[in-house]
């Protein structure tokens, strides 16, 4: 179920408030069913509150945030959603395997999904290429291979909103790239929306759409091919920095 609008997530006015700083700045913006939506922007300008907002863990947040056609956080939406944070969320004393089998356990309890269970977590293995590491403690893995172990977990489900904070960080072009063509697979194939965020420009060709953050604000909502239009840039790098000097003399102009 999406948004009456058609969206899978659509805000209106969120802002969120961190002590006596404004994180988020009543950002309205939309997110497509089915497409890959990339959240870039330099670190430190919002981009994890945001995720944190969307999958219902942010406090003190104000405005409308509707997800998947429910107000975000609410407990229905819990098994529809994958996150994958920024530190991986895997038990260090368990394998690979282990700890897939444990999370399944958590979504799908009952005996007699056990079968559905092994032939869930053989897969999320597979897809997130570590067959070859199935029996290892995850605490002998590298940085990616456990992010991946995490991102196995979210995949789990079969949720609908898979929300990727920053995925490919510490990664090699190669997994980069494999990892890339597995989020296009769950979007064309599968239909999973994918709201991945990145402070690494060259990702953002990857992405059907791009909200571009800065400063707890978003200077732009649009495909690749429009910002490099708009913008009369080659790269959405250069797209981005141009919407940042406009905006600088905007506030210039303003004062």
């Amino acid at each position: 179920m999406m948004n009456s609008s058609g969206a899978a997530i659509e805000a209106r006015g969120l802002t969120v408030v961190r002590g006596s700083r404004t994180v988020l700045k009543g950002l309205g913006f939309t997110v497509e069913p089915g497409r890959i939506t990339g959240l870039l922007g330099p670190s430190g300008c919002g981009k994890s509150t945001l995720m944190r907002a969307v999958v219902g863990t942010q406090a003190k947040v104000t405005g409308t945030l509707d997800v998947l056609g429910s107000p975000a956080g609410h407990p229905t939406l819990r098994p529809r959603i994958g996150y994958v944070t920024q530190a991986p969320s895997v038990y260090t004393d368990l394998t690979v395997r282990q700890n897939l089998d444990y999370f399944a356990a958590v979504l799908q309890p009952g005996r007699r999904h056990r079968e559905d269970r092994r032939a869930a977590v053989t897969q999320a293995i597979t897809e997130v290429d570590l067959s070859s590491h199935a029996d290892d403690l995850a605490g002998t893995l590298s940085g990616g291979q456990r992010t991946r172990v995490s991102l196995a977990v979210a995949l789990l489900g079969t949720p609908e909103l898979l929300v990727l904070d920053e995925p490919t960080v510490g990664l090699d072009p190669v997994l980069r790239r494999d990892l890339w063509n597995l989020f296009h697979s769950l979007a064309a194939d599968r239909g999973t929306t994918l709201l991945v965020s990145s402070h690494v420009m060259d990702e953002a060709e990857r992405c059907h759409r791009l909200l571009l953050m800065r400063e707890g604000e978003i200077l732009a909502d649009d495909t690749p091919e429009a910002l490099r239009t708009n913008s009369r840039t080659d790269t959405v790098e250069e797209a981005f920095l141009h919407l940042v000097d406009a905006a600088a003399t905007r506030q210039e102009n303003a004062r």
